[in-house]
């Protein structure tokens, strides 16, 4: 193993510190530059929902379940009000028509669940939308199949 000499010692530069000083200038200049050219965000005029603005959210005094069963049997909270083979609905068209009209008589919403049966076929459970479009009733929700209580 060679030892060095006082010669290579000489010709060895050892770790200059004077590029590394000039690497940090150029850095740290080019993020001085940059940092002018950033875009301020805009102040945006809303207004969250907190305490102060709170209002309360009526909800709907009662839910009403609509029926579609698998042959075609439309039911109002159990009661059949149209067969399978009924395509008109006469019978179910009137009560939603009088459950509109009653809950906008008192100022009240009404919740409707369509629970249609697995096997209920798609143009059945668009003729209960219709009608209920019909009836100006608009806050619905689905369900498929049975509810297991």
């Amino acid at each position: 193993m060679k030892h060095p000499t006082p010669l290579d010692t000489a010709l060895s530069p050892g770790f200059q510190i004077a590029p590394m000083v000039d690497v940090v200038f150029v850095i740290m200049l080019f993020f001085m530059v940059m940092a002018n050219s950033l875009k301020t965000e805009q102040r945006l005029s809303l207004q969250l929902p907190g305490y102060l603005n709170y209002t309360e959210v009526k909800m709907p005094s009662a839910e009403i379940i609509v029926g579609v069963d698998e042959d075609g049997s439309i039911s109002l909270n159990d009661a059949v009000l149209g067969e399978g083979n009924d395509t008109r609905l006469v019978a179910f068209t009137a009560a939603m028509t009088r459950l509109q009209q009653h809950a906008a008589a008192i100022n009240d919403k009404v919740l409707i669940t369509l629970q249609a049966d697995e096997q209920a076929t798609y143009q059945r459970v668009m003729d209960v939308l219709n009608v209920l479009a019909k009836a100006h009733l608009v806050n619905i929700t689905f369900t498929v199949g049975q509810d297991e209580a």
